[in-house]
């Protein structure tokens, strides 16, 4: 052969079997390493040397020696195999590392949730083994999903509600939400009775202008809305005074409830789920950030579902 032309796997295990045989100092003394016979490690040798085109080795009653050109070839076997042993050592290292940016957007007080999914992936995410920096947004969700949709961020976390159909949604969570009313207010030391229940629509409550569910809206429009609110703190002020009621994330109320500053009204009857999701644009092209935060926030990687 005037070249060996392009090396295919089977031509790298006779290297392998060659220097392997080099460093035993024979076929016979090989046999042991390689858990195969001297006669098929001769054989290989002969494929080797047929491959090559020159003889690699002396072997007979003179005992094992190698030729010039097979001194030669043991020196390029081992540069090869270094070679090969680095580039999978890199390789693998690009598995276990995890290089690059991820802009989140959130939508406002999510931190308080007990679950805490997205807290956990970001950590696994800034592991002290991996490079990554985060940015996170906290925003209205509609900056979120116009965030998301631009390319501006690369994931974000909203409400399931009224979401283009061009976005991929993952569930999070499902936010209970409650009743409140503060202590200064006239139900806040009422029992929870049916004459309690009829008085509800007496007195001023909180109209959100913020994305809900149809079931949240309805539990709204039954209440004798006199005042708004942009987002759910604004909900809490004006609770706080006294004279609102509004409802309220349990976890955002937890911290007042605790206080004795705040008690929930009818909760049988006065509640409502809403589901946030992580979203991100269907056609988003390829990024292990982003496909690393997704998969430490399903777990495992969960397909993402389509809520439309």
């Amino acid at each position: 052969m005037a070249s060996l032309g392009q090396m295919s796997d089977y031509e790298i295990r006779l290297i392998r079997i060659f220097k392997t045989v080099v460093e035993c100092g024979g076929f016979t003394a090989a046999e042991t390493t390689l858990g195969i016979s001297r006669s098929a490690i001769s054989q290989h040798m002969n494929d080797l040397e047929g491959r090559l085109g020159f003889s690699l080795c002396q072997r007979g009653r003179g005992g094992f020696s190698l030729t010039e050109e097979g001194k030669e070839i043991y020196q390029a076997g081992l540069t090869l195999l270094t070679a090969l042993e680095t580039f999978k050592s890199d390789v693998n290292a690009l598995h276990h590392t995890i290089k690059g940016e991820l802009n989140i957007g959130i939508t406002d007080n999510l931190v308080t949730l007990p679950a805490m999914d997205v807290t956990h992936a970001l950590a696994a995410l800034t592991a002290p083994h991996h490079e990554v920096t985060v940015h996170i947004h906290m925003e209205p969700s509609d900056a979120v999903i116009r965030g998301v949709m631009d390319g501006h961020l690369h994931v974000g976390v909203v409400p399931a509600v009224n979401l283009p159909t061009s976005l991929e949604t993952r569930l999070l969570y499902e936010e209970p939400s409650y009743l409140y009313c503060s202590a200064g207010h006239p139900l806040f030391s009422v029992p929870d009775n049916a004459e309690s229940a009829a008085q509800l629509a007496r007195y001023p409550a909180i109209r959100p202008r913020y994305p809900l569910p149809e079931s949240a809206r309805q539990a709204h429009e039954a209440l004798n809305l006199q005042a708004s609110a942009s987002d759910r703190e604004g909900a809490a002020f004006l609770i706080l005074t006294g004279r609102f009621m509004g409802f309220l994330p349990e976890h955002v109320a937890e911290q007042w409830v605790a206080a004795g500053k705040m008690r929930a009204l009818h909760t049988a009857t006065q509640h409502y789920r809403i589901p946030f999701v992580l979203i991100t644009r269907h056609d988003r092209r390829p990024n292990r950030v982003v496909d690393a935060f997704l998969g430490f926030i399903s777990g495992g990687g969960l397909s993402l579902t389509k809520l439309g």
